[in-house]
């Protein structure tokens, strides 16, 4: 069985094959590779001649793992929001399609990108059997408590406004391995992915109670470029007194905000970090403000989960950045977790990074999202 992962990004496409047998996926992939996509500027013609040249290679050249396209059985997609209705893998038939495109002002920023990828995808590969997995639906279990906002009822009633939550194929993974590593089950796990967008998931034996992205990717954690939560009455102030229009006012909330906002200089954390040793004061309180933020969300998902066994991180910056797991740990010493500073600067993976008399562990996890998406489309044979 062979089956091809498909992951687009705001400006990349990451594509990986996995080769199994059976329903067990092996953790290597055996073929992946990652190029630029301008997906606003480069038309779909010139997009879909770069993604079928590159799928090629699987089954043309003297590395061709494949003899044609047709032997690929499943492709798997990563879609950021399913919506009220997309709450477990589904096959992309022509009605799902559809039915996904009334979704993308939900998350205007992912969706729209995750389609178009999708489409091209059928194109080039009409025989292959696609298959959905959602960000979203890892948190379908959140009780109406976490996830209702407290407007008008009407807004969660008629319009579907609520907390959905996102990363939930890395928090699922993560979750999932941390288990493993541990050897243990009924674990009190807080999640935290940490890249160019960050969230928190607080998960109780596999599951999701809470989480810290809401009814977009915008809320929570401060993030690379994103504000994350703040304020509400601040954006009011800004409309009414015309400081931006609308669609000015999602672009500075998306694109020039969090990191990049503070900082200025960058929105990479290893610049502002670099910067930060060097003496540089923004740098100082751009760090700062992120793991202030972080450590305070990551005691909130301590209080829904009635404790903490696991602190984990993943992401580009989570699996990356010792001095980020450092400051956030210091923060939380009295949760009753203290981190090895010796195997938090080995540049750990898949590895518990507490000292032997921790009592909560603090694992670094390696995010394999395109692993899990195998996994789920593998589960469809």
């Amino acid at each position: 069985m062979n089956i091809v992962v498909v992951n687009s990004g705001s400006s990349s496409l990451k594509m990986s094959m996995f080769q199994t047998r059976d329903a067990e996926v092996p953790m290597q992939a055996a073929w992946e590779l990652e190029q630029d996509v301008d997906w606003q500027n480069e038309s779909p013609e010139t997009i879909e001649k770069k993604i079928n040249k590159t799928l090629e290679t699987l089954w043309q050249g003297e590395r061709a793992l494949l003899t044609s396209r047709d032997q690929i059985d499943f492709v798997g997609h990563r879609i950021v929001h399913g919506g009220s209705q997309y709450l477990a893998p589904v096959e992309l038939k022509a009605e799902v399609v559809n039915d996904l495109s009334k979704l993308n002002e939900f998350a205007p920023l992912h969706n729209p990108i995750n389609l178009s990828a999708l489409k091209l995808a059928l194109k080039i590969l009409p025989k292959a059997r696609h298959i959905g997995v959602f960000d979203t639906a890892f948190h379908s279990t959140l009780k109406p408590e976490a996830a209702v906002y407290p407007g008008p009822y009407s807004w969660y009633a008629d319009l579907k406004i609520k907390k959905y939550g996102f990363h939930g194929i890395s928090h699922k993974y993560c979750s999932d391995k941390a288990a493993q590593i541990l050897g243990r089950s009924g674990l009190r796990i807080v999640s935290c992915h940490l890249g160019g967008g960050c969230s928190l998931a607080a998960v109780l034996d596999g599951v999701s109670v809470d989480t810290t992205m809401g009814f977009t990717p915008l809320d929570g954690l401060m993030m690379r470029s994103r504000s994350g939560a703040i304020d509400p009455g601040i954006l009011i102030y800004l409309l009414r007194n015309n400081k931006y229009s609308v669609d000015e006012l999602d672009h500075v909330l998306n694109k020039e905000s969090g990191m990049k906002g503070i900082f200025e200089c960058s929105a990479d954390l290893r610049d502002i970090t670099k910067a930060m040793l060097a003496g540089d004061e923004r740098a100082k309180l751009t760090f700062d403000m992120f793991v202030h933020r972080l450590s305070g969300s990551i005691a909130a998902m301590v209080t829904a989960l009635g404790g903490l066994d696991v602190l984990l991180f993943t992401g580009g910056i989570g699996e990356h950045s010792s001095y980020v797991r450092a400051a956030a740990c210091k923060k939380l010493s009295y949760l009753n977790l203290a981190l090895d500073e010796k195997l938090n600067d080995a540049y750990p993976v898949d590895t518990d990074v507490a000292t032997a008399t921790s009592q909560t562990r603090i694992l670094v996890i390696k995010a394999r999202e395109d692993w899990q998406i195998a996994t789920e489309c593998a589960s469809f044979t």
